[in-house]
């Protein structure tokens, strides 16, 4: 029989709604048409939901379950995103972009990015002219590419409510059953898994398969079966959110997300089509918590829409996520600082090498559970190492947050890439990263860390080759971006499709 129309999991039972809970339901239902996939919320408990900035490999997920853009963006209030503008990171006063594009080529004599800091010639414009994403930010426009040219990636912003709304609309469409009701106890297998869910009601939910979307409570994973958490607040200390939303400020909309870094942590600025989202997320060991609030309505557009909430976590994860038969993906699993706004982004990598062991047909076996939950921890740690550049990079002594960052020892994953990056460079790549070497390139060069030497090969250019190579590149960018519509015309041409 066919893999993808056998399961060695007839019922899968998805416990908690909100974007992480229907995602797996949607792609369940998707990949494994021969499995009941039952989903488990409580509509008294509710989700975080606080809005969303997303990762480029949303459109990949999308494209799979074959979601339509304009009816997502409609359904969501979303907006695109081109990359992140990050605030007062290294100094006050400094900005600098992370973007979904490239700068050229990133090795050899053709590193444009090498021969712009070798010339050092203002004639050259920022490093950042040299990537059409980041022009295209700086000026407010946009426009999805051709699909057989992809000059550049992108993503989206959108409110989460709405996404965990409009997916659940397609899995129920696509054969997903749901249940409402609180779950009070939790029956245990033999082999220590999970058997069924008794709810609040008397009802019981059976399943063979167990997938833990129920938030920072872990009620299966955590709760349950006990997993330890592996805690990075060393690494991380940020542990409070404050989050409001403002009404939008004048017709610009930005197609990007802002990071602002204040005294304790930073505040994040989310353009959606009917509102902005704004949060501050800060360590509360270093500040108190209506000290920061007071710094989140300051970095507000306008006046609130409704009271700031305050959202507790810790940053880190379950030591495993499969264990037995229960798998956790969202904040079950764990949570970091969303400062690369990758919460949606880890769902996804848990959900598609889940979904990749089930389109085998067998139930996984103990090493490809093992692997599982090593390449997931792995995920975690690449994305932490990717969190942290941002700040130990930093010059800023202005505060105890930043001389603490500034201080710490690294982990030992990244304390090699930055040397391999000061010495050579080189931008070391580990397996299962989440970030690619250009992003990787885009927080160096913004945070004006550069190598101590320059690449060799970088002469086997003329200095004058380079020089015209820059220029053509710059010029070329500018032109396609100034024949482009500002992102809100855009976005408005799209929603009235």
């Amino acid at each position: 029989m066919d893999a993808a129309n056998h399961s060695a999991y007839k019922r899968i039972v998805v416990v908690g709604g909100g974007a992480a809970g229907w995602m797996a339901a949607t792609a369940l239902a998707t990949a494994q048409p021969a499995s009941t996939v039952e989903l488990v919320e409580s509509e008294e408990i509710g989700i975080i939901g606080v809005g969303e900035a997303t990762f480029p490999s949303i459109r990949a997920f999308h494209k799979i379950l074959g979601i339509d853009e304009a009816e997502f963006l409609r359904a969501t209030n979303g907006t695109y995103k081109l990359g992140i503008e990050f605030c007062n990171w290294r100094t006050q006063g400094e900005r600098y972009f992370h973007t979904f594009g490239d700068f050229g080529a990133l090795t050899g004599p053709q590193a444009l990015w090498g021969q712009h800091r070798r010339l050092g010639d203002d004639a050259l414009g920022a490093l950042g002219e040299q990537c059409l994403p980041s022009v295209m930010a700086s000026q407010g426009r946009f426009q999805v590419p051709p699909e057989r040219e992809q000059f550049f990636n992108y993503a989206y912003h959108f409110d989460a409510v709405l996404y965990a709304g409009f997916l659940r609309a397609l899995a129920l469409k696509r054969g997903v059953r749901r249940t409402e009701g609180r779950i009070v106890d939790v029956a245990r297998r033999a082999d220590g898994g999970v058997n069924q869910l008794r709810l609040a009601d008397g009802r019981t939910v059976a399943g063979d398969l167990f997938i833990d979307c129920s938030g920072f409570a872990s009620l299966l994973l955590g709760r349950t079966l006990d997993e330890p958490f592996v805690d990075f607040s060393h690494w991380l200390p940020a542990d409070r959110a404050w989050a409001c939303p403002s009404g939008r400020n004048g017709p610009d909309l930005a197609p990007y997300t802002r990071a602002t870094a204040l005294e304790a942590g930073w505040a994040w600025r989310i353009p959606l089509s009917n509102r902005t989202g704004h949060g501050h997320v800060f360590a509360s060991r270093y500040i108190d918590e209506e000290r920061a609030r007071t710094q989140l309505l300051e970095q507000m557009d306008g006046p609130p829409l409704a009271e700031p909430r305050l959202l507790r976590f810790t940053t880190g994860h379950r030591a495993r996520f499969w264990v037995h038969n229960v798998v956790a993906l969202g904040l079950s699993s764990g949570f970091l600082e969303p400062l690369e706004s990758t919460s949606i982004f880890l769902v996804q990598s848990g959900l598609g090498r889940m979904i990749e062991l089930l389109l085998q047909g067998a139930a996984p076996g103990r090493q490809a559970v093992a692997d599982y939950n090593a390449g997931m921890v792995r995920q975690f740690e690449r994305v932490r190492d990717f969190i942290m550049l941002h700040y130990c990079l930093t010059a800023r002594r202005d505060s105890k947050l930043w001389r603490a960052m500034m201080a710490m020892e690294l982990p030992d994953t990244l304390a090699f890439k930055i040397h391999a990056w000061r010495q050579t460079g080189a931008l070391h790549q580990y397996s299962d990263e989440g970030f690619d070497a250009t992003s990787w390139l885009a927080i160096h060069a913004g945070m004006g860390h550069w190598p101590e030497r320059a690449d060799p090969a970088l002469r086997e250019m003329a200095p004058e080759a380079a020089r015209q190579a820059l220029l053509q590149r710059r010029a070329s960018i500018a032109a396609v971006v100034a024949a482009m519509p500002s992102h809100d015309a855009y976005l408005r041409s799209v929603l009235a499709r």
